[in-house]
């Protein structure tokens, strides 16, 4: 299955339960996109020790079919430069994940 999962909050607590859920997914066999949208491009820095965000996304990216794309616009206004583990998209690349997966979920 192709899983996009489409993340717009920066709530550490919501995003680790996404987190989770798509390194289940990947553990599944589907392919899984993380889609950052709004303030969910701040997400890493809600990791601590009770919801461990980086340990989930460093397990996530260890995946060849894993992929994460941040809004472009979001990050702008924001003033946040790309990174493995927010890297630049836009409206296009969202547009096509809603387009080409077997299922969309929003957190």
């Amino acid at each position: 299955m192709k899983l996009t999962i489409v993340l717009s909050t920066k709530h550490a607590e919501t995003n680790w339960n996404a987190l989770r859920l798509a390194n289940l997914a990947l553990k599944k066999g589907d392919e899984v996109t993380i889609f950052l949208l709004g303030e969910a491009v701040e997400y890493y820095k809600g990791s601590n020790k009770k919801f461990n965000i980086k340990q989930q996304i460093d397990t996530f990216l260890l995946s060849e079919k894993a992929k994460i794309i941040a809004c472009g616009t979001c990050m702008k206004l924001r003033q946040q430069q790309s990174t493995q583990a927010c890297p630049l998209g836009g409206l296009e690349d969202f547009y096509s994940l809603i387009a080409t997966s077997d299922k969309v979920l929003t957190f």
